[in-house]
C-alpha cells in the first residue's frame, strides 16, 4: 500500500518589520507555498508577521491564522500548540506544503519552535524546514547606527521573562546587553542602569525598521516611558 506524500512545513523568519528584509529564499518559498500560516492578531488587528508578508502573497493562497494565547499557563499553552498543529496538519496530510511566517528569525524566541515540536510529537513523519531571517537585536543596532559587537565583546540577549537580580549579575560581566520586550519592566531596569551609571550608554528602539520606529538615546532623563510590546533596550558598556 502506497503511503500518501505528506506536505512540508516551512518556518520562515520574515524579519523585524520592514517587508524588504525577508530573505530571497524565504520570499521564494513563501510565494510558491499553497498555504500560509501565521500567528493571529488580537482585537481584530492583523498580526505583525501577516502585515510584513501581506504584499508578497498571492490571491489563490490559503491564509491560516493560528491562535497563540499570551499567557504563562503551561496547560493552556499546550492546548493551543496542539490545536494549531492539528490545523496545520490538515493541509500537510493532504500533501500540501505550509509556510508558517513569524517576525524576526525562526529560531530566535519564535512561536514556530513550539508549533514544530508539537507537530513532530503528534505526527513523527512530518517534514520541517526552517528558513532563517533578520532578528530584532540586529535590526535595532542597525537603527541606532552602532555595531552590536566588536572584537571580543561578550554579548547577552535576555528575553522578556527576567528579574532584576539576574540583570545585575549579567551587567557584572557582559559588554553588550539586549533586553527583549522591555516595556513591562522598563522603570525597574532604568533604576538599575541609573545606579550603575549606564543610562548614557543605553538605547531603546520601538518597532525597529517599521515606519513608526522610535529611538530613545541617553535615557538619563527618561525614567518612565510608555513603550509598545515590540521594544528593545540595548546597553553597550564598552
Amino acid at each position: 500500500m502506497t503511503v500518501a506524500q505528506v506536505g512540508t512545513l516551512y518556518g520562515i523568519g520574515v524579519g523585524p518589520g520592514d517587508h524588504e528584509l525577508i530573505t530571497l529564499k524565504g520570499l521564494r518559498i513563501l510565494q510558491q507555498t499553497p498555504v500560509v500560516a501565521f500567528p493571529a492578531g488580537v482585537n481584530g488587528k492583523l498580526g505583525l508577521a501577516q502585515q510584513i508578508v501581506g504584499e508578497w502573497l498571492r490571491d489563490e493562497q490559503v491564509l491560516l491564522p493560528l491562535t497563540f494565547p499570551y499567557v504563562q499557563d503551561a496547560d493552556i499553552l499546550t492546548q493551543a500548540w496542539q490545536a494549531a498543529a492539528q490545523q496545520v496538519w490538515y493541509y500537510l496530510d493532504l500533501g500540501q506544503d505550509v509556510a508558517f511566517v513569524c517576525e524576526g528569525d525562526i529560531s530566535f524566541y519564535s512561536t514556530f519552535t513550539y508549533l514544530a515540536q508539537t507537530l513532530q510529537q503528534l505526527h513523527p513523519r512530518v517534514a520541517i524546514q526552517a528558513i532563517p531571517g533578520v532578528c530584532s537585536p540586529m535590526a535595532a543596532a542597525s537603527a541606532i547606527g552602532l555595531p552590536l559587537t566588536v572584537r571580543g565583546d561578550r554579548f547577552v540577549v535576555v528575553p522578556a521573562i527576567y528579574n532584576m537580580e539576574e540583570l545585575e549579575t549579567i551587567l557584572d560581566w557582559a559588554d553588550v546587553l539586549v533586553l527583549m520586550k522591555v516595556s513591562s519592566v522598563y522603570e525597574q531596569v532604568w533604576q538599575v542602569l541609573h545606579r550603575r551609571q549606564l543610562l548614557e550608554k543605553a538605547w531603546v528602539v520601538e518597532r525597529a525598521t517599521l515606519p513608526d520606529q522610535v529611538i530613545y538615546k541617553d535615557l538619563s532623563h527618561l525614567p518612565t516611558l510608555k513603550l509598545p510590546y515590540f521594544s528593545i533596550l540595548i546597553v553597550k558598556m564598552t
